[in-house]
């Protein structure tokens, strides 16, 4: 199936979590928010929330600075 992440086309298994993906795309540990369709997907659930054909997700890391 097709989703997108953060503006860019990926194909994926279907019933793939969101802690799938972050392993697919070898991103443990440097997401720190995840949206799916605008939504706020909370980290206790990554494990748990599947996602479907045309998911556009944004994957999110905070940057401190100043």
């Amino acid at each position: 199936m097709k989703i997108i992440v953060n503006g860019e086309q990926k194909y994926i298994k279907e019933d793939t979590t969101v802690a799938e993906l972050m392993k697919l795309l070898a991103l443990e540990g440097k997401v720190m928010a995840a949206a799916v369709n605008m939504e706020i997907v909370k980290q206790d659930s990554w494990d748990v929330h599947k996602l479907k054909d045309g998911d556009e997700l944004e994957l999110l890391d905070f940057v401190g600075g100043g």
